[in-house]
């Protein structure tokens, strides 16, 4: 049995970096960590795609998705609807119009762990759709709190609003939809390691975010 396929690799990889960046950003230099959030979500996506099956279906869904959670994110944050009024800080890096080039990746790289996680307990579309709209949303609560303390985010009330919410399931709805209207294959779990990881990532942070000097 051969231990070192892309497939392990790749989720090893993911959990090295996202376990390292905890504990860095836990216990040692946080900034320095933070910083480093722009290319952990690189490679979480290059790593992501690279177990996809490639094809020009999948190129197409990566486009629309970078292009649509890009639109909405610049609409949000020059008209302060969908999401709420927000700005981005800089720890996600270069910017668009105000919007992090990051965030465009995250949108992809939410709607596809999402959208495949979803295919294991569903075989109907519009259940799959709304369960991947649900694991969206699930993981953002625990982001929200954590986002404006990491640079990440800020909204100009404060928290995160329900409208935002609200936004988070009118964008991933269509995208969610196409995700499985093109029904793409991947071998493996690594969707599921991402997405878990990710959760535990910002629900640690949540848990120590009173004890913590960010």
């Amino acid at each position: 049995m051969n231990l070192f396929t892309k497939q392990n690799l790749s989720i090893g990889l993911i959990w090295i970096f996202h376990v390292s960046g905890l504990i860095g950003i836990i216990y040692s230099n946080a900034s320095w960590f933070i910083k480093a959030t722009p290319f952990n979500l690189l490679l979480s996506f290059t790593l992501l795609i690279i177990n996809f099956e490639w094809n020009k279906k999948l190129f197409f869904l990566v486009i629309i998705c970078f292009s649509i959670g890009m639109i909405s994110e610049i609409i949000g944050v020059k008209y302060g609807i969908l999401f709420g009024e927000y700005s981005y800080g800089n720890a996600l890096g270069i910017k668009f119009l105000g919007v992090p080039l990051i965030i465009g990746i995250n949108w992809c790289i939410l709607v596809f762990i999402t959208g495949y996680i979803s295919r294991f307990f569903f075989d109907s579309l519009i259940a799959r759709t709304f369960l991947g709209i649900f694991l969206m949303l699930s993981l953002d609560i625990v982001m929200e709190p954590i986002a404006p303390i990491l640079d990440f985010w800020k909204f100009k009330q404060g928290l995160a609003s329900f409208n935002n919410y609200v936004g988070w399931a009118i964008v991933s709805f269509p995208l969610q939809l196409l995700f499985h209207r093109l029904n793409h294959n991947i071998e493996g779990t690594f969707p599921f390691h991402l997405y878990i990881l990710q959760f535990i990532f910002f629900t640690i942070l949540l848990i120590k975010i009173n004890s913590i000097g960010l």
